[in-house]
């Protein structure tokens, strides 16, 4: 007699077709998450010619100031620290070409304090008579935008909202700032 081995078969539990849909959905969607992320942080800085994101700066006095609310005018951003020897270079002509500009209402200058102390910043403010609206960069939340290297950086920002030019290091002269301000005041 034939000694033969009947296997019983073995029951494999099958997942509901539901439960793999749900998963490969969920892959799915964790991957291009991941995918949008890599390329946000793979951008470089908003280019020349390109919108401009909206942002809030809150001055060291209070008051918000949102650039959506500022189109029709060309907006100067300028980054800047306390304990910056460049931007030292740079504050009194940003202060001339504020008082320039202030009394014509096509300009706004705005101060954008990076990775400060509030103390040490109002006394920089003090002491370069700066008269213009400036506030801290909370969580570098607007320093991301432009995706700053370093401090000082100046970003002029056109009527419609787009960047018209920037400026990577301290101003030299005052005829250097007013013909950015002046050519994105042209466009």
């Amino acid at each position: 007699m034939e000694n033969s081995h009947t296997e019983e078969p073995k029951y494999q539990k099958k997942l509901p077709r539901w439960v793999i849909i749900v998963t490969f959905a969920v892959l799915l969607g964790f991957l291009a998450l991941m995918g949008w992320g890599l390329r946000n942080a793979q951008q470089g800085p908003v280019q020349v010619g390109q919108k401009v994101p909206v942002f809030e700066l809150t001055t060291f006095d209070g008051e918000k100031i949102r650039t959506d609310d500022l189109i029709g005018k060309v907006i100067v951003v300028n980054f800047w620290a306390s304990w910056c020897k460049p931007c030292e270079q740079e504050a009194a002509e940003l202060e001339e070409a504020w008082r320039y500009y202030q009394d014509t209402g096509e300009v706004v200058f705005l101060g954008v304090d990076y990775v400060d102390t509030e103390t040490e910043a109002l006394k920089y403010l003090e002491k370069f008579e700066i008269t213009y609206p400036n506030g801290p960069d909370l969580r570098t939340a607007i320093s991301q935008i432009f995706r700053i290297s370093g401090v000082p950086e100046t970003y002029i920002i056109d009527k419609n909202g787009k960047l018209a030019s920037r400026k990577i290091g301290p101003f030299v002269t005052i005829g250097e700032i007013t013909s950015m301000i002046d050519s994105a005041l042209n466009q």
